[in-house]
């Protein structure tokens, strides 16, 4: 994933130079685009999983189904609103704003494009930089639990306060993986700001010289905007709803779902951003046409789909996890995994600027790399030995309970009744009793 790019991409030193019609075009511009990837969005997501599962899906409002997002929509928009008795009426109608209301603010530092002309203005396409730009969008997605975690207490009900719960712990584990992810990232390019680690990407992408930061940020993405598998804010199968169980298909509902789509959406754009080269065209397209004017938008928006439908694609395929899993594999897995290869890489970046020390640095790693795979190896072979001794250990015992014919104070039929698969059963001859 190498090349050159023919123009200039802008610096955070072309923030702020805008005239402030220009800023309330681009805004105007990033609300559409986010409202209108809404309403597509949830009409692909439904036709994609539709076709995977041999369904035809949305097909009846408009061609192809389309305007089925609009209609439900509406509906929502024109349900009557109804307030449970005992809700606390302010925290109830605030949560959904503070879930949706960060989320357009996050998307804000994603960039779009290189610099273009605006009606003769020439401006960066990003509606904002900043030097810390990606703990800005750390920032909003921890305030938006604030929205789900009032939803659920506000609504005063036990199955809205177990969602709202689970999520608040839910955030709180995989946003330090999250962000310990980024940290890679951030010592390969020397900043925080989103445009300028799309620069740095001028050489090679960040997913092909990140790869480990690159699958744990893909984990910790759906944790963070709660889909499938790690959806257990929603549990419907124990929760009723979940946090949004007390809220009924109205407008704060609608509210609820243009929050966690957003965050989605805000979760495939940083993957773009700070991965998969942000809006520069793939390899081998070097010409110079490819990354100047209005072109790149088209390069960010197919690499933002295919992360969406990446998305999409777990949903269809993969069920919901246990919330003890949850738990161990942010805390367990990702987080030690991360400080291990933040480590890795630190050392291999300065080995890369000391000339001089490259070889002993390059042998160091090296043999660091051959004993942790050496001690892992041995550690999962004990660790299936020890399951292999338990398996055993569990079937010896069962056999002889089996045997005996009063275990535990019970009758304990035989294992070799025919009732038990693997045994046929005697036919019965026609017309006996």
């Amino acid at each position: 994933m190498t090349h050159v790019l023919a123009a200039d991409p802008p610096t955070l030193a072309n923030f702020g130079q805008d005239p402030v019609w220009i800023t309330i075009i681009k805004a105007v511009m990033l609300f559409l685009f986010l409202m209108l990837g809404i309403l597509f969005g949830v009409w692909y997501e439904r036709k994609l999983i539709s076709r995977m599962q041999n369904r035809y899906g949305p097909n009846r409002a408009g061609k192809f189904g389309l305007l089925q997002s609009v209609a439900d929509g509406l509906k929502m928009g024109l349900k009557e609103d109804i307030f449970p008795r005992t809700v606390d009426r302010v925290l109830y109608l605030l949560a959904p704003v503070i879930m949706v209301v960060p989320a357009f603010l996050a998307f804000s530092i994603v960039p779009f494009g290189p610099m273009v002309d605006l009606f003769g203005h020439q401006t960066p396409l990003q509606l904002v930089d900043l030097p810390v730009a990606v703990l800005f969008m750390l920032a909003m997605g921890a305030v938006s639990v604030y929205g789900v975690v009032l939803a659920g207490w506000s609504s005063r009900s036990p199955y809205a306060l177990l969602g709202g719960l689970r999520s608040a712990a839910q955030v709180v584990s995989y946003e330090i993986a999250m962000g310990l992810s980024f940290v890679a990232v951030f010592i390969f390019a020397g900043t925080l700001s989103t445009s300028e680690i799309v620069a740095a990407q001028g050489q090679f992408w960040y997913v092909v010289l990140l790869a480990p930061s690159f699958l744990i940020y893909v984990i910790c993405m759906f944790g963070e905007a709660a889909r499938i598998p790690f959806d257990l804010p929603e549990g419907e199968g124990e929760l009723v709803g979940g946090f949004q169980t007390e809220y009924s298909s109205s407008l704060k509902f609608a509210l609820i779902m243009m929050g966690e789509y957003l965050h989605t959406f805000t979760a495939a754009g940083i993957a773009v951003t700070l991965f998969l080269g942000g809006w520069r065209a793939p390899l081998p397209m070097d010409w110079e046409w490819a990354h100047t004017g209005w072109v790149p938008v088209l390069w960010f928006f197919i690499k933002f789909v295919l992360a969406f439908s990446f998305i999409i694609w777990v949903r269809a395929s993969l069920p919901r996890v246990r919330y003890d899993q949850l738990m161990s594999l942010g805390w367990k897995v990702l987080i030690p995994v991360n400080l291990a290869w933040i480590l890795l890489v630190a050392g291999v970046r300065n080995v890369m600027l000391n000339e001089n020390e490259r070889m002993i640095g390059v042998g160091v790693l090296a043999i660091i790399a051959v004993g942790a795979l050496a001690i892992w190896m041995r550690f999962d072979t004990v660790n299936q030995r020890r399951k292999e001794a338990e398996k055993a250990e569990i079937e010896a015992e069962f056999e002889q309970l089996s045997n005996e014919p009063t275990a535990g104070g019970f009758p304990v039929p035989p294992l070799d009744l025919p009732h038990y698969h693997g045994v046929q059963h005697k036919e019965i001859p026609s017309g006996t009793n």
